[in-house]
């Protein structure tokens, strides 16, 4: 019995609070798979329309690409470029020994002698990192 004067201790948790706190539990249960695939299929809508407008981009392009092709200028100016074709009202030269644009790497280091690429090769090993040659240091093992 209660102490005269002091009103009754209350239970923190009551049955009230019991079913309360289950019936919220089996509500967030119940929404959490169906908002995982909300989230799920909004992210697969956005990739897909993200891939639709690269789609769209790239189509452009080809059709921009389709009415050059089309274009009898773009034609002859490609056949002239490309393939060095002449038409026949005109008169075209090709000058031998000029230079080429498209000149490789590999083609400038075959210009030197393969002995001459060798022995600038040892040279560069033989350089310390300040640029300057060793001196003949025996390496001691």
């Amino acid at each position: 019995m209660p102490a005269a004067g002091k009103p009754a201790a209350r239970p923190h948790f009551t049955g009230r609070a019991a079913v309360l706190a289950i019936v919220l539990c089996a509500i967030a249960l119940s929404l959490a798979y169906p908002v995982r695939e909300y989230i799920s299929q909004r992210r697969q809508i956005d990739q897909l329309e993200a891939q639709s407008e690269r789609i769209w981009l790239q189509r452009k392009a080809l059709e921009r690409e389709n009415r050059l092709l089309h274009d009898p200028g773009y034609i002859a100016a490609q056949a002239r470029d490309r393939l060095h074709l002449c038409p026949p009202t005109q008169t075209c030269y090709i000058i031998i020994g000029q230079p080429g644009k498209h000149r490789t790497r590999s083609a400038r280091s075959v210009a030197a002698p393969w002995y001459a690429r060798m022995w600038s090769s040892v040279q560069q090993a033989n350089a310390d990192p300040a640029g300057q040659p060793r001196s003949g240091q025996a390496r001691s093992r």
